[in-house]
């Protein structure tokens, strides 16, 4: 398979659709809807290409920066239950 370009939009047999971030003669990163991020060895990987990259990268913002991808905002962790003391109890004691 020949390397791909950086915003192709493809389709894999596993993954579905993702946008290509990152590719060379070894590695193709795809940013796939459903599933996140993930990393292929370009030879092997198996891929329909669905859309081409856009013709023009974006423009830099009036800071001179390149806009940057929106992070997901962490979830925060739930609080544990309350659970009761544990009371100790003696081992191979018998009740009688």
């Amino acid at each position: 398979m020949q390397v791909m370009q950086e915003g192709q939009t493809i389709k894999h047999e596993v993954f579905g659709l993702g946008i290509v971030t990152q590719a060379d003669a070894e590695r193709t990163a795809v940013d796939f809807d459903d599933h996140g991020p993930k990393l292929f060895v370009t030879s092997i990987l198996t891929a329909e290409v669905i859309g081409e990259p856009p013709a023009t990268r974006p423009s830099p913002n009036a800071a001179g920066k390149l806009p940057q991808p929106r992070r997901q905002a962490r979830r925060q962790p739930q609080q544990q239950q309350q659970r009761p003391p544990l009371v100790p109890r003696r081992v191979g004691a018998r009740s009688t």
